[in-house]
Formats: C-alpha cells, structure tokens, sequence
C-alpha cells in the first residue's frame, strides 16, 4: 500500500513538472534593455530571447521636423517589431558621425576614431550578455554606414554572434515609391512622413515654404559644399518634397516596419539553418 502512494506521488510530482515545461514562456515585462530587472534578464536572456535590435542615429538638422530623426525612427522601428521577432531593445546610440550637416544649430558629429571603439564596446558587451543575435538599425547614412557595417563582421568573428546591419531608408525605397509614387529623401517626403507617423507634433508644416528648402544631392564628383546648402536633401531632382500627408504617413510607417520585421525574421531563420 506504502508502494502505491510513493507510486502516486512520484507520477503525480512528474506530471505537473511536465505540464510546467509544456507552458509557453511568459512574455517579458518589458522589451526594453534599461527598464528591465537583472532577475528577469537573468531568466529571459538567452534562454527565452537571444536577440536584440540596437537603434543608431546622430542629431543633424532635417528640415522642418526633429534633429533626432535619425533616432526617433529607428527607435520606433524597434519598438514595433521586437514582439514580432521576439527581441530585446537595446538603449539607442544617440551620437553619431553626421558629416557635412554638423554646421547646422543642434546638430553634432563624434569623430570615427572616438565613434568606432565606443560603438564596438557596446555590441560587445551585448555579445558578453549571451545575446546570439544583434540587429543593428541605422537611421543615419555616410561613414557611419560603413563603420557600422566593418564592427558588424568584426564583432561576428570575434565574439561568435550573429550581426545585420539595416539602412531602413534604403532597404525601404521601394516602400516609398510603393505609397508616395516617387523617390524620397533626407527629411523629404519619405522621412518626414515617418516622422509624421510617430508624433506629428514633431513636424512643423508651417516652417516649410516649398521647394527652396531643398537641394537636390548631386551625382558623384559633381560636387561639394560644406556645410550642405539645404538640410532636406532630395535623392532625386525634382522628386521628395514633403506633402505633409497623414494618410499617407501611417500606410508608410507600417509597410516599412513590416519589411523590416521580415527581414529580421527570414535572416534570423537562414541563420539556423546553417548553424
């Protein structure tokens, strides 16, 4: 009869402890790195999350909406697609090596020698954190793309992670054209939309007075002047000006954070395929 019990008790103990492996994990408190407690990371990370999306940006003038720009979009890229590709968010790199626009008021550039040590420190320490996968979302252009790019490979090697780089800007042209039916550019009809489409408080419509804020970008070799003669930056002649089109602004925002989510996603599932 004692036989029995134990028999009962043992099945019982190893069903439950079944059923709770069976569970699906809770969802984490928070997706954001700074609001999270060490006890939950401790739990979470790489056991239930092993990637994380770290925004970059600069602070440069973009016409008539926010000098953050390049941070507030790919913050809010982040913020968007972390459930959807089961992913921390890392604090944004704010500072950034902003070019020929450092001239312009509010706007500050961190020199490549000082920018490139700090920016491989911080995917380091995300490799030192147990995280497999580090998704880098850019949201400011020139020679930070390529550093950006060169840390990316060195930080794979070095610490045995998994690194992407994305220009959401460029990956999502063809999202522009898809809404706006032409091309884009720096805190043109593209960029100030997705701003629109994140707080249209950050826009200020009224301080646009048409095309003579623009300059077109000139073909390589044609050309240079610093600083840059207009902060919004046409890709085109003739194409890119704002329109201030809130309908327009959120169908934008929401293809371009689909096609991003999906390539995290697709370059994630290749990944473990091949490892």
């Amino acid at each position: 009869m004692r036989v029995s019990v134990t028999l009962v008790a043992l099945a019982h103990a190893l069903s439950m402890a079944a059923a709770a492996t069976a569970q699906p994990a809770r969802p984490p408190t928070t997706r954001e790195l700074e609001r999270i407690n060490w006890m939950e990371f401790r739990e979470v990370v790489p056991k239930q999350i092993d990637t994380v999306l770290v925004p970059f940006g600069t602070l440069e003038p973009h016409g008539v909406t926010a000098n953050g720009a390049d941070i507030i979009a790919p913050v809010a890229i982040a913020r968007a697609i972390a459930p959807k590709v089961n992913a921390l968010i890392a604090p944004a790199v704010p500072y950034g090596i902003t070019g020929s626009m450092d001239a312009y008021p509010g706007a500050f550039t961190i020199p490549e020698d000082v920018y490139r040590p700090y920016v491989k420190a911080v995917l380091a320490g995300l490799a030192k954190n147990h995280f497999k996968n580090i998704i880098l979302i850019n949201g400011h252009g020139g020679p930070q793309t390529a550093v950006l790019n060169a840390l990316g490979v060195e930080i794979g090697r070095e610490a045995g992670v998994r690194t992407l780089v994305v220009n959401w800007w460029t990956y999502c042209s063809d999202v522009t054209l898809e809404v706006f039916g032409e091309d884009g550019g720096h805190a043109g009809e593209n960029e100030n939309a997705f701003m629109l489409a994140i707080d249209p408080s950050l826009v200020h419509k009224e301080r646009y007075t048409g095309p003579e804020m623009t300059t077109a970008n000139p073909p390589a070799g044609a050309w240079s002047a610093y600083p840059t003669p207009s902060s919004i930056g046409l890709y085109k002649e003739g194409q890119g000006f704002p329109k201030f089109d809130q309908v327009k602004a959120k169908r934008y925002f929401d293809r371009v954070n689909e096609k991003v989510g999906k390539l995290v996603e697709d370059t994630i599932r290749k990944w473990n395929m091949i490892q």
